[in-house]
């Protein structure tokens, strides 16, 4: 097995300390004083803006941009660009979920670029970011603090996909595991079975390498200790679950991943599921689609998790109360989705090969199957 990917790139500095985040702005004042900070409403709710905005340098210039809610698309991109270049800022910085991260990211990468953010998510290419991002997740699912891509959705065309670039790379990254405190318990739920999907997905992956095996596995084997007791209440595993994350984010982001990221985009586009919530319904199916495929890898798995690996994933979602959005209903646009599904880049990186009468049966799998999981 190959040792390390072609091409090695980690955020330059990844800081783990509880309550760092509210000191966060010190950190990005040494890119210069103006700054654009994205955040949710439920940060900006809690009072935690406030706090931050309190211990920000007395010449810092910042202005707060709040993420509406919801998947991130390209007109939300839009609207923040356009809020950012009329205060013409030196770096921007995300404090928040998936969706925060993947908005503020792509707003950093995209900020000086010529073409329209519809020309790159259709695969124009996307020039060199000098904008430094600095971001501190408070969700454990996406990893997207670890990586170099935002996933978006053109709500005009209906379709879910990711925008990517070296530059869009995290300056500073913050784990701070108080900003886990409060995150409603359905949340915790379907952003960990995200981080966990990831991990064995990218363990899985036909880019792995012995790096990413390494860190992919030690997530998994953190997650599943401590995504049930943060999902319970317990505050002491948040840590214990942002790095199994991050981790994760790691290591999709240099081996890809499978099938379930290539199923959950398409259908999270159409039938308004979260993705985090789209990936723990697909992995049991994937999970027993690709077993024989990698009887080595599946093995390993089911053995951190002292079980059948998709027996697992079957029941770890019935004990967070996931339910699937795509049971019982109706399977419109079947070959649409079984299109997209095969042309990701997700779904060329599965262990096993993927073709169109395997994917149409995975989406039966899931249609067909029984509302609780």
């Amino acid at each position: 097995m190959t040792v390390l990917p072609h091409s090695l790139l980690l955020p330059p500095e990844t800081q783990t300390e509880r309550g760092a985040a509210l000191h966060m702005l010190k950190s990005c004042t040494a890119f210069g004083t103006r700054g654009i900070l994205v955040c949710g409403h439920s940060f900006r709710k809690s009072g935690r803006l406030d706090a931050l905005l309190d211990n920000r340098p007395a010449a810092a210039d910042v202005h707060t941009w709040i993420h509406p809610g919801g998947e991130p698309t390209l007109q939300q991109l839009d609207d923040l660009l356009a809020f950012a270049r009329e205060h013409t800022p030196d770096w921007v910085a995300a404090v928040g979920g998936g969706s925060v991260i993947d908005i503020a990211k792509a707003c950093a990468g995209l900020l000086h670029a010529p073409k329209s953010s519809a020309a790159y998510h259709d695969g124009a290419s996307i020039p060199a970011s000098s904008v430094p991002f600095m971001v501190a997740p408070t969700t454990a699912g996406t990893g997207s603090e670890a990586t170099i891509v935002s996933v978006l959705t053109n709500t005009e065309t209906g379709v879910k996909k990711s925008i990517r670039h070296p530059s869009f790379m995290a300056h500073h990254v913050i784990l701070d595991a108080d900003l886990l405190t409060g995150c409603p318990k359905e949340i915790v739920a379907a952003s960990g079975m995200d981080a966990l999907t990831q991990a064995i997905e990218s363990y899985c992956s036909r880019g792995a390498t012995w790096l990413t095996d390494t860190l992919a596995l030690q997530a998994v084997a953190l997650i599943h200790d401590s995504l049930p007791r943060v999902f319970a209440g317990d505050t002491e595993k948040q840590e214990v679950l942002l790095t199994g994350s991050y981790l994760a984010g790691v290591a999709l982001s240099h081996a890809r991943l499978g099938i379930v990221h290539g199923l959950a985009h398409p259908l999270g586009a159409r039938y308004k599921a979260p993705h985090g919530l789209a990936c723990a319904i697909c992995l049991p199916h994937a999970l027993a689609f690709n077993r024989d495929a990698i009887p080595g890898k599946y093995d390993r798995l089911s053995h951190i998790v002292e079980m059948d690996a998709a027996a697992y994933a079957h029941a770890m979602c019935a004990r967070l109360g996931l339910q699937s959005p795509f049971a019982g209903q109706a399977l419109e646009g079947k070959d649409a989705i079984v299109a997209e599904t095969l042309a990701s880049g997700s779904t060329k990186a599965n262990p096993r090969e993927v073709t169109p009468d395997d994917a149409a049966l995975l989406l039966h799998q899931l249609f067909d199957s029984e509302p609780n999981p």
